[in-house]
Parts: C-alpha cells; sequence; structure tokens
C-alpha cells in the first residue's frame, strides 16, 4: 500500500501530528486545529458540527476523526458518502503514542516523527509516586472536571498527579464549586481550554484551595505538545 497524500483532521492533536510529518499532504482541519500557527489548509467548521460537503469536495484519501472529539453521526455520513475515516480513541498517555505509531506506520505509511519516540520514554514508563492531590476543572456554569478514563486525567497521573475525581463513574462529572473547593486537595488546575480560564476568570471561586492556570493544550492535547508537556507540566 502507498503512503496516503490527502488527509483531512477533524482533532487538534492529531492534525499538528499530522502537519508535523506531511504538511503537504493536511488539506483539512477543524477551526480549532489552531497548531502550528501558520497552517493554511481548507478549515472544515470545528469538531462537533463539520463541513460534511467541504470534506467530500477535498476528495481526501483518508478522514481522521476521534471518539470524543467527533460526532458519531458525522462519521457514519462520511462513510455513507464513500469517505474513508479512521476513527481513534485516546484514554491515556500510552493510548496516544500507539494510536500514531499505528497511524503512521500502518494507515498512512509516514515515517515516525522524532517526537513521538521521544514521548514514549518521557511518558510511557512506571507510574511515579504521587507528589500532590488535584482537581482539574474543564468548564464552569456550571463547573465540570476531569473525571475517570481520560487523557487529561492519566496524563497529571503520569506527572505524580492524582485526580481527586478519578473514580468518579462519570468521565466529565459536574461538581458544585463549593465542593471542589472542599475536596481537600493541594491545587486546581485551570487550563485555558476548553473553558477559557484566566486571572480574573476562574480563580475567585476558590476560598480553600490554591489555584495554579495551566497551559490546556499542554494538558490535553497529545500530538507533538507531549514533550513540551513534560518539560514544562513535570517540574
Amino acid at each position: 500500500m502507498s503512503a496516503l497524500s490527502r488527509v483531512v483532521s477533524l482533532v487538534p492533536s492529531i492534525t499538528e501530528a499530522l502537519v508535523s510529518v506531511r504538511r503537504d499532504a493536511v488539506l483539512g482541519a477543524t477551526d480549532w486545529c489552531t497548531h502550528p500557527a501558520d497552517l493554511d489548509v481548507t478549515r472544515v467548521r470545528g469538531t462537533k458540527n463539520p463541513d460534511l460537503a467541504a470534506i467530500r469536495a477535498l476528495e481526501p484519501d483518508l478522514v481522521i476523526a476521534n471518539k470524543e472529539e467527533n460526532r458519531e453521526l458525522d462519521v457514519r455520513r462520511l462513510r455513507e458518502a464513500g469517505v474513508r475515516v479512521e476513527v481513534t480513541e485516546i484514554e491515556t498517555v500510552p493510548d496516544a503514542v500507539e494510536t500514531f505509531e499505528r497511524l503512521f506506520d500502518e494507515v498512512l505509511q509516514w515515517p515516525q516523527p522524532a517526537w513521538l519516540a521521544e514521548a514514549r520514554t518521557l511518558w510511557c514508563g512506571p507510574l511515579p509516586a504521587v507528589t500532590e492531590r488535584v482537581v482539574i476543572p474543564i468548564w464552569r456554569d456550571p463547573w465540570m472536571v476531569v473525571g475517570s478514563r481520560t487523557f487529561t486525567g492519566d496524563l497529571a497521573r503520569r506527572l505524580g498527579l492524582e485526580n481527586v475525581y478519578a473514580g468518579h463513574e462519570d468521565r466529565y462529572p459536574h461538581v458544585d464549586v463549593a465542593d471542589l473547593d472542599a475536596a481537600a486537595a493541594d491545587a486546581v488546575l485551570l487550563p485555558d481550554e476548553p473553558y477559557v480560564f484566566t486571572a480574573d476568570d476562574g480563580p475567585e471561586a476558590f476560598t480553600r484551595t490554591p489555584v495554579r492556570l495551566v497551559s490546556g493544550r499542554l494538558l490535553t492535547w497529545y500530538g507533538p505538545s507531549l514533550v513540551e508537556a513534560h518539560r514544562t507540566l513535570a517540574r
């Protein structure tokens, strides 16, 4: 099988990863695919409302989606139109590394980038000892936090951070902010995506627990940012 040369990505992390290897082969991406900043491709709207007609018009060899990021309905409609769609499922850092290894080796037939091997070395070893217990909100009004079976929760644990809500039955439970503040966490981590927490929007809700603003991309993306995330967040 020859290497694929016409690809559309519906996942920001995956878009960044693909462009790091073959920028010329990435024809389309979502409006949320913000890295690299100079990416010049056809924009196909958002992850939850992609422009299916625009995607079909690009005549891609492959569309890459993600079970959490994208809707099953859109995947089904693309497939019914004869478009090949690869759906990824990523709930841990090793899942991400293994997914990219398979995509590059088996699906795309592209060379693996150097950052991928480095990410495996940095992230896929034994779990470190827990040094802090944290709460990780991802939305407010209503407040939602990282729960169980999430990439972000696994990444945090691999930094030595224990997610207070890791045992919750929901992946992103709704929790009252007063309960978050009373959860006996050592810190609240407020990322700037998907909700844009800032110094003026978020920290004021917590009166008991120390708050740290962190990069949402480094905490929630699973492409080339993994190397930077380990360098920055593991300090």
